[in-house]
């Protein structure tokens, strides 16, 4: 980390020996600690902007916990004025990345915030078909809004209230929630129907339509399951 820091301030030196101070310096690292400290080091000594990033971070999953623990620490600290993902995956992946890490910061406020619940032994809808829909589904939403999709009667109230719209799921049914306030209860072939139309009410008009087209949402996300079913995860018997 001093030796990227040592040469950046090296590097910088020639530019302005020419006079010319128009920079952003990037101290990429593929090490995350590595990176950190480099940014960290060199934001104690100069006032240069710094272009944040994890440099060959690795695949979807691997590359987007590496960047936003190695970001995330550096811009909760003050530390970064821009920022790019690098993912082994198509360049559109990268993008919504580095907007959950800023919006995760509070950095920025756009676009929907969404809240679903683990895949738990508690869960009796299926919560990953029914939230990845749905998220899906308000990909294009500009308009800050908090929806929530929760699977079971434990968890899924608190969070559902908390939330603009929420769904709290059960067995073959669930709540449907807006602004804290119970709405009705509706079954579960019209989950994503109730969740979208609610959420459509609360944007402009042109957002509306997108999310919520006329005639309604006919698609069905996620089937019923029962605890005992959980995540159908086989148990071996022991050696």
């Amino acid at each position: 980390a001093e030796r990227m820091v040592t040469r950046a301030l090296e590097y910088i030196s020639w530019c302005e020996e020419l006079d010319y101070h128009n920079l952003d310096v990037s101290l990429k690292s593929s090490t995350v600690m590595t990176a950190i400290e480099a940014y960290q080091r060199f934001s104690q000594r100069s006032d240069y902007p710094l272009h944040l990033g994890i440099t060959e971070a690795g695949t979807l999953v691997t590359g987007s916990v590496k960047s936003s623990v190695g970001m995330g620490i550096l811009l909760a600290q003050g530390i970064g004025d821009t920022i790019r993902v690098s993912l082994s995956a198509e360049p559109e992946e990268e993008i919504p990345v580095a907007y959950e890490i800023l919006r995760s910061l509070e950095l920025r406020n756009r676009g929907v915030t969404f809240v679903s619940c683990p895949s738990c032994g508690r869960v009796e809808i299926d919560v990953i078909s029914v939230a990845n829909e749905v998220e899906k589904r308000l990909s294009k939403v500009q308009t800050p809004i908090h929806v929530a999709v929760m699977g079971c009667v434990v968890n899924g109230p608190g969070e559902s209230r908390d939330a603009d719209v929420g769904l709290a799921g059960g067995k073959g049914k669930g709540v449907i929630f807006r602004k804290g306030e119970v709405l009705k209860t509706v079954p579960e072939d019209q989950f994503l129907d109730a969740v979208l139309k609610e959420v459509a009410r609360l944007l402009p008009e042109q957002e509306a339509k997108l999310v919520y087209p006329e005639g309604g949402i006919t698609d069905v996300a996620g089937t019923h399951r029962t605890r005992d079913e959980g995540m159908n995860i086989p148990i071996l018997p022991r050696a």
